[in-house]
């Protein structure tokens, strides 16, 4: 199970620098990705062997108007998701009536809690944090998100009860439902499992709300993991969307095939995009199963509208396979588990370095790369260099010549010519020099 650290502070403490330095990223808010534009608050952490989800939430003030009272669910969501919480101050500053606030929320937790001291950029400035100690955690650490110091003793504290990363090998194809609440999943896993009849058990899952049902479909066996039956009552946060997207992350981490549960009836909104493009990242199987098809007048028809709504919707993964069907009347529920094991199979496929050339020598003959200031791109030599999701590398003259509309031309003949339906393709680019 992947651990779950949260950023939790007032506005301006430096929370998104801390978060950039610990992913080794700067994630903008915006996605340079077609199609996609998301809040990107979610990332991993690797210190010395130890892998964590790390999140990142809204500044907190003590005022309550609407904007507040959103971020406030928000960040009660990640505290309740987290193992560990990092409390973000500013050492510029005197302990301010929005720190107390946050401080008596997060002693209402269990959760371990660090404060870290943001802005501490000398040693003279070191004892500026004592200050803090009256917030009443043991845990007080200096650091400077705009000089890079401090985060080794914070990483260490963070990671101190954390278990080092396992390998453990399970030949079991993992499969998750994500998306929306209320679009049918916890059904749509219901009408799977009673479909076959062969549910061996049912098991608390390791991540938290989570369960991991092993089943029986043809004589193999699988997991499907539910992110669906997780909404607690009385929690008024629960019933905002994007807050779905949290408890789907540990979820789409396990598994190899993410299956996203659009509803018929409503279409496709933002936030699926949002969920879908998590998958994507971290480069899952993916299939898109648009549910409550038995409310759907003439079918025929409106499956056409529905691939071309698809195919605008979902541009920057116009190769998920699709299926549509109804779990409340099992209608075409038997379509399900053929495009999950197709994506996994797709997912994990290796292509034969000589034939992937020969396709990329004849795609270069067709159409050039273009130039730039009289410099042409040349592409010596290509291979796959892992699956899961299949990654090609290109050994090129200048990688700095490559355009990401010739990089989208050679991944469409490399999907044209070999077939990546259900999962995303990486392309790397690396000088042969380099070598």
């Amino acid at each position: 199970m992947k651990q779950t650290v949260c950023l939790i502070g007032k506005p301006n403490v430096g929370k998104s620098t801390i978060f950039n330095r610990l992913i080794k990223e700067n994630k903008s808010i915006v996605l340079d990705t077609p199609g996609v534009t998301r809040d990107r608050i979610y990332g991993d952490v690797f210190y010395k062997n130890k892998k964590f989800l790390l999140i990142d939430t809204g500044g907190i003030e003590e005022n309550n108007n609407d904007w507040n009272k959103e971020i406030l669910m928000q960040a009660s969501l990640a505290i309740e998701e987290a193992d560990v919480i990092v409390f973000v101050v500013d050492g510029k500053e005197d302990i301010s009536s929005s720190d107390i606030k946050i401080c008596n929320i997060l002693r209402k937790t269990s959760k371990k809690v660090i404060v870290a001291v943001n802005k501490i950029d000398n040693i003279q400035r070191k004892d500026a944090i004592y200050a803090f100690y009256e917030l009443g955690f043991p845990i007080v650490l200096p650091i400077s998100a705009s000089h890079n110091l401090g985060f080794d003793e914070l990483l260490s504290a963070i990671t101190e009860d954390f278990k080092e990363s396992e390998n453990i090998e399970d030949s079991r194809l993992k499969f998750c439902f994500i998306g929306r609440p209320n679009v049918g999943k916890s059904s749509l896993i219901n009408a799977l499992l009673n479909e076959e009849r062969v549910i061996v058990s049912s098991i608390a899952g390791t991540t938290r709300d989570a369960t991991d049902t092993p089943f029986f479909y043809q004589n193999q066996e699988y997991v499907v993991i539910d992110t669906a039956g997780m909404r607690k009552k009385g929690r008024i946060y629960e019933s905002v969307e994007r807050y779905s997207l949290l408890r789907s992350l540990k979820a789409i981490d396990r598994s190899e095939v993410c299956v996203l549960v659009v509803n018929a009836e409503e279409g496709i909104i933002e936030h699926d995009k949002h969920i879908l493009s998590y998958a994507i990242d971290a480069g899952k199987g993916i299939v898109v199963a648009v549910n409550k098809w038995d409310t759907i007048e003439n079918p025929d028809q409106a499956i056409k509208n529905w691939k071309k709504n698809l195919e605008s919707h979902f541009m920057f993964a116009n190769y998920a396979n699709v299926v549509f069907l109804s779990a409340k009347t099992k209608k075409r529920i038997h379509t399900l588990m053929p495009a999950i094991l197709a994506s996994f199979e797709n997912n994990k496929k290796q292509i034969k370095t000589s034939d992937l050339n020969n396709v990329i020598l004849e795609a270069v003959s067709m159409h050039e790369p273009p130039s730039y200031k009289g410099k042409r791109l040349k592409i010596y030599f290509v291979s796959q260099i892992d699956n899961k999701p299949p990654k090609f590398e290109f050994k090129v003259n200048n990688k700095g010549l490559i355009h990401f509309s010739y990089a989208r031309y050679l991944e469409n003949k490399i999907r044209e010519n070999f077939d990546f339906t259900g999962t995303p393709i990486l392309l790397k680019f690396k000088n042969k020099k380099d070598e």
